[in-house]
């Protein structure tokens, strides 16, 4: 039996592995860690509808007229809305749930300070007309494009 070498094979094969070595770690380096855009900001607010003392909650066509007069001119590019189901222990160890609204503001990052000062304005606002502790915010850094 005679034996043949042909190092087109082994070439091509070697070639093909340091592709495959390089390419691949480069595609998920892109993956993992690529920007998907800008730097933003993501404000969540979570706005409670139940009033203390005992007082009816806050209906849907209330809470639309105060997006309206004051969320979306504060932030007239745009927002989200979203319907939830609160839950927290009340003073008694009971459970309350109470519809909830969760508006989700996109801005700048640049813009973090100034846009801030909007959302503690509408909060305090909120607060006042419907009770205390009725708005959450929670903030993430996140990247955006458009």
């Amino acid at each position: 039996m005679t034996w043949t070498s042909d190092t087109r094979g082994k070439v091509g094969g070697g070639v093909l592995a340091a592709l495959l070595g390089a390419g691949i770690p480069a595609l998920l380096g892109t993956t993992l860690h690529g920007h998907a855009g800008e730097p933003y900001r993501e404000t969540r607010l979570s706005f409670g509808t139940e009033r203390p003392g005992g007082r009816e909650p806050v209906t849907r066509d209330e809470f639309t007229r105060f997006l309206d007069r004051e969320v979306t001119p504060a932030f007239p590019e745009g927002l989200t809305l979203r319907d939830g189901q609160g839950r927290r222990r009340g003073p008694d160890g009971a459970t309350v749930r109470e519809t909830s609204y969760e508006v989700v503001l996109l801005y700048p990052e640049k813009e973090a300070d100034e846009r801030g000062t909007r959302v503690e304005r509408i909060r305090r606002t909120y607060r006042e007309r419907i009770g205390p502790s009725s708005v959450d915010r929670s903030d993430d850094k996140v990247e955006a494009g458009f």
